[in-house]
């Protein structure tokens, strides 16, 4: 794990990159792993990632990061990256795997009232793809929307967001 982050690190080559996040994103599917890529920050490592201007590197550090979220300290410093998700979702072509891949992350992010307000300004962007997405991008925005909803506080965001 230590050699797939320096090596995210070390190239800007793509292919390399997107076969790293993958790595290590299946690595997270172990949760003694969660915390080794934490402890070897692995997080903010794989978070600047959200930041490269290939799309397929963006959506592979999602789902690098999807699956460090199921860890409650993984969730504490992936919060970070909420409003950054939310514009990647927001700019990402309609239906495409890379904003699938963020409302993948949002959905988990969503699942206690934490890190709520982190999402407030993506609600109409929600709506407008529940509105406009196919059955896969619907399903995922009610999930995060379900999620949202559970929480009294975001009762008036929901009803008042212009669509």
């Amino acid at each position: 794990l230590q050699k797939l982050i320096h090596l995210l690190q070390a190239t800007d080559d793509p292919l390399i990159q997107e076969q790293a996040l993958i790595t290590l994103g299946n690595s997270a599917a172990f949760s003694v792993n969660q915390d080794i890529i934490r402890n070897l920050d692995g997080l903010s490592i794989i978070g600047r990632m959200l930041s490269d201007c290939i799309p397929k590197v963006k959506e592979k550090a999602l789902n690098a990061l999807n699956n460090l979220s199921m860890n409650i300290k993984n969730q504490e410093e992936i919060q970070m990256y909420i409003p950054q998700v939310c514009r990647n979702v927001e700019s990402a072509p309609l239906n495409s795997d890379l904003q699938l891949a963020g409302l993948r992350l949002l959905t988990n992010m969503s699942v206690t009232s934490d890190y709520h307000h982190k999402m407030v300004n993506s609600i109409p962007c929600f709506l407008h793809l529940l509105a406009e997405g196919t059955e896969r991008t619907q399903i995922q925005v009610l999930k995060v929307l379900v999620n949202l909803s559970a929480n009294p506080a975001m009762a008036r965001y929901l009803l008042r967001a212009q669509v």
